[in-house]
């Protein structure tokens, strides 16, 4: 499976509590609900249905999952909300009761368990692990090379700190940009893959040119 990362972020690379003012206000954060003026159908809706689209499975943290939980199974009904809950989920958490995972189709990941959990459905066959939100999480599968693909919506606007997905442990990851698009709202949505990654599809793909 290949693991999938997508995020509203901002331009100075916060990505805490994107959808509510109540959703994340650790850290006295001030800020929730900060994507929603610059989301638009086109652009935006249909990069996020096209990323669902293709998951065969999410893999969210305890608090997006709850977040999740809270809202998608409200909304039945919609094509995309129907999606969401039936897809596989797998949510990381140490705190989670079984009884409290009422959310169809989630299984939990004990956290000191989860890196060699999440590497056995990365080595597994099947469609793409999408997370997200989750930054904690991202952190740690960024750190531990478990990352395939970025797909980050870049908001114009700073929030002057918050929750990021970057790991801070000094270590060099160089990536290539293999797709962007602006949505009318001024929301640079970028494709980033591993440099590897990158360059093996870049071969695989025929070059149009005819032979020679």
């Amino acid at each position: 499976m290949r693991i999938v990362i997508s995020e509203f972020i901002s331009l100075d690379g916060v990505v805490q509590a994107p959808g509510g003012p109540d959703e994340d206000t650790d850290g006295g954060f001030a800020h929730g609900g900060w994507s929603h003026p610059f989301f638009e159908p086109a652009v935006l809706g249909g990069t996020i249905a096209d990323t669902l689209a293709n998951a065969d499975a999410l893999l969210l943290g305890r608090r997006t999952w709850q977040t999740m939980a809270a809202a998608w199974p409200a909304r039945a009904g919609d094509p995309f909300a129907d999606r969401m809950n039936a897809i596989p989920k797998y949510v990381v958490s140490d705190s989670l009761d079984d009884d409290e995972l009422t959310w169809t189709n989630t299984i939990r990941i004990p956290g000191d368990a989860a890196v060699d959990r999440i590497r056995e459905l990365y080595e597994a066959d099947g469609g793409d692990l999408l997370v997200m939100g989750s930054p904690t999480l991202v952190r740690t599968l960024l750190r531990e090379g478990l990352v395939d693909e970025l797909r980050l919506m870049v908001e114009p606007v700073l929030l002057g700190g918050g929750k990021s997905i970057f790991p801070a442990d000094g270590m060099r990851q160089t990536l290539a940009l293999v797709g962007s698009v602006t949505s009318p709202t001024g929301v640079h949505v970028c494709t980033y893959r591993p440099i590897a990654d990158a360059q093996a599809q870049a071969q695989a793909q025929p070059s149009g040119l005819p032979d020679m």
